[in-house]
């Protein structure tokens, strides 16, 4: 099995100049970094033409899909029937972005087939973690 997923999904950016709109995003699990997922928009949605990246856990994207969590640079709740608001803070301000309910649940899905929810910890390699850190020091 696969220790890496990564799904398409499609982001509404809300906004109200000049207007909101639809832009490509992915999402990616890996299992060497069990508690966190990624999610990546490509250069075209981002203001300055550079990819952007953001990592949070897993578990607030989980919960998120059921009511409010996050207090810090991401936000996550539901919105509506089948949508999902996911707020991102910078120091330069922040976005609102809308996903699918569905396509965030059968991601989770997806990476519960990797790392079994509340398994995360079985999959850290706490000895090489700490070797890197103390090469890199």
């Amino acid at each position: 099995m696969s220790t890496v997923i990564e799904q398409a999904v499609q982001a509404r950016l809300i906004a109200t100049a000049p207007q909101s709109r639809v832009i490509p995003a992915a999402l990616r699990y890996d299992r060497t970094d069990p508690y966190a997922v990624r999610l990546v928009f490509p250069p075209a949605a981002s203001l300055d033409g550079a990819e952007v990246a953001w990592t949070f856990g897993r578990e607030l994207l989980a919960e998120g899909l059921r009511r409010t969590a996050g207090a810090g640079d991401v936000q996550i709740w539901p919105c509506g029937i089948d949508g999902v608001v996911v707020e991102f803070h910078t120091a330069d301000g922040m976005a609102l972005v809308q996903f699918e309910a569905r396509d965030l649940r059968l991601f989770l899905a997806r990476s519960y087939a990797v790392v079994e929810k509340g398994g995360e910890a079985r999959h850290l390699d706490v000895d090489a973690d700490l070797a890197a850190l103390l090469r890199e020091a």
